[in-house]
């Protein structure tokens, strides 16, 4: 193989290799960008619903005994979630957006070598230029175009060298990439199978607990309440359904007292032990909800 048809070749090749790498910088580049985005908008739903969960404690205070217990048990399922919901996102900081951001460093390492690859092989170009100049200048003097030979020797024994270790580092280069891409989006889906996988569990079970809700009897202690006879309001302590759960959400109760007299007394109790409970729920739902991100 000629001198020329070297260096033909090895253009060919470096534009295969710089391609290699400016592909994975552009798209790398917009992977990062695009799964950054989507992390901060799962971050933002999660601070969403747990504004959703507090709004429905606030309202559960407001209703009767039966729906007060399943709006808050609902509250605690949907709570639940916006834990596994913060989960994702810190995994998804972890496995997917800092392996990507590595990159950068990685490509800008690999352009050094490929600028390297191209200061040695202008070097080269440049030795064979000037050995054919002479050639045709100076035919005659040996010794001149002796020398220069020696430096086209010299310049393409470089130069062979910087190629098989350019090669050898974008071979690696490759490979690890090709890995990187199949890893990064495999725990991408694994994390979201098992945020949803967690999230269908968590839903079924507030499903049930709305389905479970005694409209009737709460019905019956409004009806008993505009009439003005003693229903079944704040009888009977409220406790959460999920034996899990660490929110205490139980509350003592009046007992019934037959007179219009006492009925009055109690409702002014009631209306002091609402305002008690009220502060009680916002001090439980600042503690459950006080890993909320800005």
């Amino acid at each position: 193989m000629s001198a020329l048809s070297a260096v033909l070749l090895r253009d060919s090749q470096v534009r295969v290799m710089e391609n290699t790498v400016n592909n994975a910088e552009k798209y790398f580049g917009q992977f990062c960008v695009l799964l950054a985005a989507y992390t901060r908008k799962t971050a933002r739903l999660r601070d969403m619903a747990d504004l959703l969960v507090k709004q429905l404690l606030d309202f559960a205070n407001t209703e009767n005994p039966e729906m007060r217990t399943t709006l808050k048990n609902f509250a605690e399922e949907l709570a639940k979630i916006q834990d596994y919901r913060q989960a994702k996102v810190e995994r998804f900081e972890l496995k997917v957006i800092n392996p990507l951001r590595l990159y950068e460093t990685q490509i800008k390492q690999t352009r050094a070598e490929i600028k390297k690859f191209n200061k040695v092989r202008n070097n080269e170009i440049k030795q064979l230029e000037k050995l054919e100049r002479l050639r045709q200048k100076s035919p005659s003097d040996r010794h001149t175009i002796s020398q220069a030979e020696t430096n086209v020797q010299k310049a393409a024994v470089d130069m062979n060298r910087t190629t098989h270790q350019l090669e050898e580092t974008i071979d690696i280069f490759q490979k690890q990439k090709l890995k990187d891409i199949q890893k990064i989006f495999s725990d991408f889906v694994t994390i979201e199978m098992v945020f949803h996988a967690k999230a269908v569990e968590v839903y079924s079970k507030a499903f049930q607990i709305l389905e479970n809700y005694d409209l009737e009897r709460d019905l019956e202690d409004f009806r008993a309440k505009v009439h003005g006879v003693r229903g079944n309001v704040d009888a009977r302590p409220i406790n959460a359904t999920n034996p899990s759960s660490s929110l205490p959400w139980s509350f003592a109760t009046p007992s019934a007292q037959s007179t219009m007299q006492n009925q009055r007394q109690e409702e002014e109790e009631m209306s002091g032990e609402a305002s008690t409970e009220e502060d009680q729920i916002e001090d439980l739902r600042e503690t459950k909800t006080s890993r909320i991100r800005k």
